[in-house]
C-alpha cells in the first residue's frame, strides 16, 4: 500500500472518529448532555429559590415598613380630626401623611357635616382617587368585626398587591374605631421590582456559566475517560485487520490502566497462537510437499512396472499366471490412484504456498470442452450445447482441470447422460458460465455444504473409492485465482448441477490474484472426489 493510501485511510479513520464522536448516540455526547442537564437542573433549582427567597424578603420588608408607617399615620393625624371633617382638612391631613419617611399617596374618605361624603387625597384633584382601590379590599375595610377578648379593634388594616400599566404596587385601607374617615394608602413597588429584575438577571447568568462550566467539565472528563477507550478501539480494529503486534501504552493505576493491560495480555497472547499455529501450518504443507516430492521418485520406478504388467495382462500370450491376476490388475489400480493422489497433494500445496499461478490464452469455449471430452473418451456419453465461437481469455490447462473433475464426476456419481451448457450472463458483466448437469439421484442435502471440501466423501462405506476426495476441491481452487466460482445444486428436473462461473477476461485481476497460481503443472487427472450416491 502507497504512503498516499496510508495518508487517505488515516484521513478517513480520524474523520470517522470525530463524526462518532458528534453522533447523538456516542457516549461522549451523552457525558456532555448528562452533566448538563444536571448543572441545568441545579443552577435552576438554586436560583429558583434564591430569586423566591430574596423576592418574598425584600416584598415582606418593604411591606411591613410602609404599612406600618401608614398604620401609624391614621392614628397620629387621621385620629385628630373631627368626627365630620370638612373636604379642606381632609385634603391637608392627606397631604401630611404623605410627606412620611415612606413616600405613599392617601386617600381620606369621610362623612361631612351635612351627611355627604367627602374626599381628601394627597395629589390633588389627579391625585389617588378611590375607583384605584380594589372592591373586595374596600369591602374588607368597611366591614366591622365583633369585639371579643382575641379581638380588640372593630376594624383592621388590609392590604393587597396590584398591578397596573405594568407597574406593580401595594394598596393598603383602614377605618379609625369610634368613628374617623376610611384611609387608603398606595405604594409603588417598581424600585423593589427592578431590583429583583437585576436580581433575575445575574441568577439567570449564574445558571448560564454553570451550563457552560458544566460543559466545559463533561468535556474535559470525557477526553479523560474515553480517550483510553478510543486508543482501545483503534488498537482493537488493528488487531481485527491482521496486525497483531499492536499494542497500549499504559499509564496509570486506575481501572483504564488495568483494561490496557488486559487488552495487551490478550493480544500477546493471541499473536503467540497465530503464530505458533502458523508455524504448525507451514511444517504441515511443507511435510505434504516434501512426503509428495519423496513419493514421486519411488512412484515413478513403481509406475514403470506397472505399465509393464498392464502390457502383459493386455498381451495375448497369456504370460501373466491366471492365479495372481487379480493381484496384478489391483497393484496397476492403486498404482494409479496412489500416483493420482500424489499429484493432487502436490497441487494442494501450490495453493496453500500462494505459488500456483495463471498461463493465460485466448480459449474457443466449445473447442475447449470437446478436447476435455474427447481426451478422456467421453464422447459418447456427454451432450455438449456450446455455440462456436465464445471466446475467453483464461488458463487453458486450469480449465481442462476444471472441466474434467466436473464431468467425471458426473459420469461417477451421477447419470448418464451428462449434459453440459456454455452461455453468457449478460447481467453479470459477461460473465462465462458453465453448467454441467447429470441424470442421476442428485446430492443429499446434508452432503451439499461439503461436496467442495477436501477430503470429503458422502459415504462412509467406500472409504477405498477411486476417488481422493480432492478433485473438486483443485477445481474449486483454480476457478478461484480466475476471479470466478463453482457451485453446487439439485436440479428441479432431476440430477445435480455443476456451475462455473468464470470471467471473460482473467487479466483483468488484480495482481494478488494472478500470482496465486503456478505455472508448473495445473495437476489433476480428473478425480473428481466423491458426491455420494
Amino acid at each position: 500500500m502507497t504512503d498516499r493510501q496510508e495518508g487517505f485511510r488515516g484521513w478517513a479513520a480520524d474523520r470517522k472518529g470525530a463524526v462518532s464522536r458528534l453522533r447523538f448516540t456516542s457516549l461522549r455526547l451523552r457525558l456532555v448532555v448528562v452533566f448538563g442537564l444536571v448543572a441545568l437542573t441545579a443552577a435552576v433549582s438554586a436560583s429558583g429559590i434564591a430569586y423566591w427567597l430574596n423576592r418574598e424578603a425584600v416584598l415582606t420588608r418593604t411591606q411591613d415598613a410602609v404599612l406600618r408607617d401608614f398604620q401609624q399615620e391614621m392614628q397620629n393625624r387621621a385620629g385628630a380630626l373631627p368626627v365630620h371633617p370638612t373636604q379642606d382638612e381632609l385634603q391637608r391631613t392627606a397631604g401630611q401623611m404623605a410627606n412620611s419617611s415612606q413616600r405613599f399617596s392617601v386617600l381620606l374618605v369621610g362623612d361631612g357635616a351635612d351627611g355627604k361624603v367627602v374626599y381628601g387625597n394627597s395629589g390633588g384633584l389627579s391625585g389617588f382617587a378611590l375607583d384605584e382601590v380594589p372592591a373586595s379590599l374596600r369591602r374588607a375595610v368597611d366591614k366591622q368585626q365583633k369585639i371579643t377578648d382575641a379581638n380588640k379593634s372593630a376594624y383592621h388594616l388590609y392590604w393587597q398587591r396590584v398591578v397596573d400599566h405594568g407597574t406593580p404596587y401595594l394598596v393598603a385601607g383602614t377605618r379609625l374605631s369610634g368613628g374617623g374617615p376610611t384611609g387608603y394608602m398606595m405604594k409603588s413597588l417598581e424600585p423593589e421590582a427592578k431590583d429583583l429584575n437585576s436580581l433575575a438577571w445575574s441568577l439567570g447568568i449564574a445558571t448560564a456559566l454553570a451550563l457552560i462550566g458544566s460543559a466545559l467539565l463533561a468535556q474535559a472528563a470525557a477526553t479523560t475517560v474515553l480517550k483510553p477507550v478510543h486508543r482501545l478501539g483503534v488498537a482493537a480494529r488493528r488487531l481485527g485487520e491482521g496486525r497483531l503486534d499492536t499494542r497500549l501504552r499504559v499509564s496509570g493505576t486506575d481501572e483504564l490502566a488495568d483494561l490496557s493491560r488486559t487488552f495487551n495480555d490478550a493480544a500477546e497472547a493471541l499473536e503467540k497462537r497465530v503464530d505458533d499455529m502458523a508455524a504448525r501450518d507451514e511444517a504441515s504443507r511443507r511435510f505434504v510437499a516434501d512426503m509428495s516430492h519423496e513419493l514421486r521418485t519411488p512412484l515413478t520406478a513403481i509406475t514403470a512396472v506397472t505399465e509393464i504388467l498392464e502390457e502383459e495382462l493386455e498381451a495375448e500370450s497369456g504370460s501373466i499366471d491366471p492365479m495372481i491376476e487379480p493381484a496384478v490388475r489391483l497393484v496397476v489400480s492403486e498404482t494409479r490412484r496412489l500416483n493420482d493422489l500424489v499429484e493432487n497433494l502436490m497441487e494442494v500445496t501450490r495453493f496453500d504456498a500462494g505459488t500456483a499461478r495463471l498461463v493465460l490464452d485466448d480459449v474457443d469455449i466449445a473447442d475447449q470442452i470437446t478436447a476435455c471430452i474427447d481426451a478422456r473418451a467421453w464422447l459418447d456419453a456427454v451432450d455438449l450445447d456450446a455455440e462456436r465461437g465464445i471466446h475467453a481469455r483464461l488458463d487453458p490447462r486450469r480449465l481442462d482441470v476444471i472441466l474434467a473433475n466436473l464431468i467425471g464426476n458426473a459420469l461417477k456419481h451421477g447419470g448418464s447422460p451428462v449434459r453440459v451448457s456454455v452461455r453468457m450472463d449478460q447481467q453479470e458483466g459477461g460473465e462465462l458460465v458453465i453448467a454441467v448437469r447429470d441424470h442421476g439421484p442428485g446430492i443429499p442435502e446434508d452432503v451439499l455444504p461439503h461436496v467442495f471440501d477436501r477430503f470429503y466423501k458422502a459415504s462412509a462405506s467406500r472409504p477405498r473409492s477411486e476417488g481422493s476426495g480432492l478433485g473438486l476441491s483443485i477445481a474449486t481452487e483454480n476457478a478461484r485465482i480466475h476471479g470466478g466460482s463453482i457451485t453446487a445444486a439439485n436440479s428441479p428436473e432431476g440430477g445435480a448441477v455443476f456451475t462455473l462461473r468464470l470471467p471473460r477476461d482473467a487479466s483483468a485481476l488484480t495482481e494478488e490474484t494472478k500470482d496465486a497460481g503456478d505455472a508448473g503443472d495445473a495437476g489433476g487427472t480428473g478425480d473428481a472426489g466423491e458426491k455420494g450416491a
